[in-house]
């Protein structure tokens, strides 16, 4: 993957090549970076022109300036479309990408091929109450944080991942987040429920492991009942990272999810 910094933003991303009609763009969880996505883009990159982002204050993403904060990532999604020509992108983001995921489709929904989003949950139409709770969780992990990056990664790999491989490489990366960083997702619930949700013009992938938090399952069902028209995936044998705890299962999903949207 080629790492290409976006002029005029602290954002590094990444792409594969330009030989193929169509794009896809994954966007990552809290805490860790692109690489989270390594089986698909090796999976994908021979079929589709493979982007990946690093997320401000993650990866290669720290170089920020006064004012910079993760309520601009849209803009900075639409300007590296910009510069790299596309007119269209599948969009997949996991966790905290789901969230940019569908910002993004909410401000630029001709620009977006498909959406799918795992871990996540309908940010149009988020209950409060399971805001305040979730918003709650959070806050707890972030505490741990304080003491020890160390401490918070053991535990946040429990959370993010069911396998113990994804397990491990969900915490090698997490060590790497620096504290500093936190700032900058201060502004992430400006992005709740401000929109509502109109008709899609591009299919609507969600879904998440059938071993994630409780919470996360009933968000799923929640919003097949706000989307009735989206297709669902509960991923066997994985957490809160399907794409990391099973791999196979998680890009053989996508490549008929994108095929059948064709």
């Amino acid at each position: 993957m080629k790492s290409i910094k976006l002029a005029n933003s602290p954002i590094t991303y990444f792409i594969s090549g330009t030989e193929h009609t169509e794009w896809i763009l994954f966007i990552h969880a809290a805490f860790v970076n692109h690489n989270m996505f390594k089986a698909q883009f090796e999976y994908f990159q021979n079929k589709y022109n493979v982007m990946a982002i690093d997320i401000i204050g993650h990866g290669q993403s720290t170089d920020t300036r006064k004012g910079d904060s993760i309520d601009k990532m849209s803009e900075w999604i639409f300007d590296i479309l910009k510069v790299e020509n596309i007119e269209k992108i599948h969009i997949v983001g996991v966790s905290l990408g789901a969230v940019l995921a569908q910002d993004f489709a909410n401000r630029y929904s001709n620009l977006v091929r498909s959406l799918a989003c795992f871990g996540g949950y309908d940010i149009n139409n988020f209950d409060i109450k399971m805001q305040k709770k979730n918003g709650a969780k959070q806050m707890l992990m972030m505490l741990k944080s304080i003491f020890s990056i160390k401490w918070f990664a053991k535990a946040n790999k429990k959370i993010s991942a069911y396998t113990s491989q994804a397990q491990d490489e969900f915490f090698d990366m997490n060590i790497l987040f620096s504290k500093k960083s936190f700032m900058f997702l201060t502004t992430l619930n400006s992005m709740v429920n401000k929109h509502k949700t109109g008709k899609r013009n591009y299919p609507l992938l969600i879904g998440c492991g059938s071993f994630d938090i409780p919470m996360e399952l009933e968000a799923i069902k929640q919003w097949k009942i706000n989307e009735p028209n989206c297709r669902v995936v509960i991923f066997e044998n994985a957490g809160h990272c399907a794409n990391m705890d099973v791999p196979q299962e998680f890009n053989e999903t996508m490549e008929d999810f994108w095929t059948s949207a064709e």
